[in-house]
């Protein structure tokens, strides 16, 4: 340990925060995750993330990456090991005017890239919170508000350079390491740490997005006429169904659907919106033009002690009204997690299956559950979140890493089938063949 840091303090030009420090308190924990690394580093450059990268090798160290750190299963710190926080590696630039390429540095957020595209008019589709990290969200996938029109925020992305296990820097893209390419677009951080990411943008403009709510009782004609309308509706339209929202009344709160439709011409996105607002009652309808950037949310800091756990599986066509009559049940019983479901297909679909390490191509809807509160609250909550899990499990299936708050061999299992997961152990074999990258959902080097 003790050559290994003397090697870090000669190599390393960035900020190196202890146990005892100023910054050490706040530098220690994730967004969801409380932490106590030996070291916090804070990398101004590429060179620093390689010198980062191999004192942690040296050293025998855990490694945690952190770019936003809103990671679920809390891997953005650890115990005794080492935190790389990108935070300073935050630079948007557009390269290529004419394209629209942007490079975005590995630790930039959603919200910083949303407000420096805006002036140009441009935007990437992403997540919908803006503290959330580009790293994480795309290397697991990507799924926001414009994900049926503009696909995944993988999909966007034309290449990557990367930090490997050996401290090497590598560029990933269709043309240059096609494989390692491959695999970052699904793979999470398990072959590197991403320095910078380049996206294709699109052209946009101030988008149809807010809330419509209808009472709870109405709940199942609610969620199965607003699944049945999102299957032909125009791909502008992207939207979520959310019940029993702890924040809005939990079981007894309303039926919120959410909606963003792409494009500022009020006469087609009445067209693409009005189905929903006929599904039922109407209690609130706060549909407004506004800029893109302004959809994306704040994320919420928990305060120390409050856990989440989040699940998640993907539901095919097939299996949509069987999915949505458990949820329209379950969201009434006492202590009912907050349920999601969002609406995918569209663009995302028409990617092929193996095109990217993404592996859920086909599905209709995502289903996502969240309890929040003390140890003893999510202890209590979780019998009757199994069991309505095992509900849905015979009509759902994989899981998306984004959402998810741990990290069996179930889950990683269901993040990537056995096609999926033995093509990523070979790249993995390759690019870090002693596993230093473990703080994810990993996969093993085959």
């Amino acid at each position: 340990m003790s050559s290994a840091l003397e090697i870090l303090r000669r190599d390393f030009g960035g900020t190196v925060i202890e146990p005892g420090g100023a910054e050490y308190e706040a530098a220690a924990r994730s967004v969801v995750a409380a932490g106590s690394p030996a070291f916090v580093l804070r990398p101004g450059s590429v060179a620093d993330v390689r010198a980062a990268v191999r004192f942690a090798e040296a050293a025998r160290l855990v490694l945690s990456v952190r770019g936003g750190g809103h990671g679920f299963a809390g891997y953005g710190t650890n115990d005794g090991g080492v935190v790389i926080d990108l935070a300073r590696l935050a630079n948007v630039e557009i390269i290529d005017k004419e394209r629209h390429l942007v490079r975005i540095g590995g630790g930039a957020t959603w919200g910083q890239v949303a407000a420096a595209l805006a002036p140009h008019g441009l935007a990437i589709s992403s997540g919908d919170t803006r503290s959330v990290g580009v790293g994480g969200l795309t290397l697991s996938g990507g799924i926001g508000w414009k994900v049926r029109k503009h696909g995944l925020a993988l999909d966007n992305l034309v290449a990557a350079e990367l930090v490997t296990a050996g401290g090497q820097v590598v560029r990933a893209s269709a043309a240059e390491e096609p494989e390692l390419f491959w695999a970052l677009r699904g793979g999470g951080g398990n072959f590197g740490v991403v320095t910078a990411f380049e996206f294709a943008a699109h052209p946009t403009t101030d988008v149809f997005h807010g809330r419509i709510t209808f009472p709870p009782q109405e709940a199942a004609t609610v969620l199965q006429g607003w699944a049945d309308h999102l299957r032909t509706a125009p791909e502008e339209l992207t939207s979520i169904a959310n019940v029993a929202n702890p924040f809005a009344g939990g079981p007894e709160g309303p039926v919120e659907i959410l909606v963003t439709f792409d494009g500022d011409d009020p006469e087609l996105a009445a067209r693409a919106i009005d189905p929903i607002r006929r599904l039922g009652t109407v209690i609130d309808d706060e549909v407004a033009l506004i800029p893109y950037a302004d959809t994306l949310v704040e994320g919420l800091t928990p305060p120390p002690g409050i856990r989440f756990v989040s699940r998640s599986a993907f539901v095919g066509e097939e299996s949509v009204p069987a999915v949505l009559a458990v949820l329209a049940e379950a969201r009434a019983a006492q202590g009912a997690p907050f349920i999601s479901v969002r609406s995918v297909g569209g663009a995302v679909a028409r990617v092929p299956g193996d095109a990217t390490a993404y592996a859920h191509r086909r599905a209709e809807l995502m289903v996502v559950t969240n309890v929040v509160g003390p140890e003893p609250v999510v202890e209590a909550a979780r019998p009757a979140l199994d069991a309505l899990w095992g509900r849905l499990a015979p009509h759902t299936g994989g899981a998306y890493a984004n959402f998810l708050a741990s990290a069996t061999e179930e889950d990683v299992a269901a993040v990537y089938p056995p096609r999926t997961y033995r093509r990523l152990a070979a790249v993995k074999r390759r690019y870090d063949p002693a596993n230093l990258f473990t703080r994810n959902h990993n996969v093993r080097p085959l």
